[in-house]
């Protein structure tokens, strides 16, 4: 005879099935309270909290809904550890909603430490790190994830290894004369920020449009005028014009880049404010129109928590640093627990 947590289950899928989804979330707290070992109840407790995708867009939880909704998938990877989606959608709740990147590297050790052959956890870890200018510890884990040892990855997965070496490569190349670290006030970078306030980040869009095409638009007419006298020399010159605007697409980005450093390095103050708890971006910046371009792009979950922190008003420390899990460590964490329950 099913217990009663089995029957509100049954009415929790039926809930869910129709779209009611407070009611389905209020079941799932009742059950987790009869039985707290109840995976699938917690994962729904996450799912329910979240707010529902409309037309295939996912809507941004509210802080509240974020932290939540982190809470049961801690509980959910506790009891169901192979749960891979369910690292997933934490992960990045706490990068994306909440700004706390310390407490997401150790989430993703935790999912290591459960398979240490999976590359999502070192490409998660590597652009954490990137963004923290970490970039020596960066490179360490990037050369793991490349070892011969490792699953073999799928296309997106292979995506994803290509695009975070890029990101090592390119941001190292960025800073290789000085590494920004925000938490430091007389940091020379902040002085550079404040005359730049003012001016917005360069879009990808507008640089292509005002670099990378008028540059292909005259090779490309160079090479009609010499090439384009034939079917075949139109086949090439298409051929050339092609390659050239991935060429000098590729080759601009490094200076688009550079160009945007400004506010790449304030994206890095308000990661270390958000990770830390701490402020550390100058009052004169803060209100600016670079400041508020760059925190107006970040979800609605992280402005609120990181509008608490700036009110709390702490200044961090020029010594901070982040509290780094130990990356070589990869033993069953989960095992360790079930030993201690028993």
């Amino acid at each position: 005879m099913a217990n009663k947590a089995d029957m509100l289950w049954e009415e929790v899928l039926e809930l869910e099935e129709s779209g009611e989804r407070e009611e389905a979330l209020d079941l799932c707290r009742q059950i987790t309270r009869m039985e707290p070992n109840h995976a699938a109840a917690w994962k729904m407790t996450a799912r329910m909290t979240l707010p529902a995708a409309r037309r295939g867009v996912q809507d941004m939880p509210s802080l509240p809904q974020a932290a939540s909704a982190y809470a049961a998938l801690q509980n959910v990877v506790r009891l169901e550890p192979e749960d891979a989606e369910s690292w997933a959608i934490g992960g990045n709740l706490l990068v994306d909603h909440l700004g706390m990147l310390e407490e997401a590297l150790g989430w993703w050790q935790q999912r290591r430490q459960i398979d240490p052959n999976d590359v999502t956890p070192l490409i998660e870890q590597i652009a954490i790190l990137v963004r923290l200018g970490m970039y020596s510890e960066a490179s360490e884990l990037l050369e793991i994830m490349f070892e011969s040892e490792m699953e073999q990855p799928d296309r997106q997965q292979l995506m994803n290894m290509d695009r975070v070496r890029q990101m090592v490569g390119k941001a190292a190349k960025m800073e290789k004369d000085e590494i920004f670290r925000p938490q430091n006030p007389k940091h020379p970078r902040w002085e550079i920020i404040g005359r730049m306030k003012t001016r917005k980040p360069l879009s990808d869009t507008f640089f292509l449009f005002t670099f990378v095409a008028p540059i292909v638009f005259l090779m490309g007419t160079v090479a009609m005028t010499l090439l384009g006298g034939s079917q075949f020399g139109f086949i090439l010159v298409f051929v050339i014009i092609l390659g050239l605007f991935m060429g000098v697409s590729r080759a601009a980005a490094g200076l688009l880049q550079r160009l945007n450093r400004h506010a790449l390095d304030l994206e890095r103050a308000i990661d270390v404010e958000a990770t830390s708890g701490k402020v550390c971006v100058p009052a004169e910046i803060r209100g600016s129109k670079l400041y508020n371009h760059t925190i107006g792009k970040r979800s609605t979950a992280f402005q609120d928590r990181h509008s608490k922190i700036i009110e709390s008003d702490e200044i961090i420390g020029q010594k901070w640093k982040p509290n780094l899990p130990d990356f070589s460590n990869t033993e069953n964490w989960w095992a360790e627990d079930e030993q201690s329950e028993d």
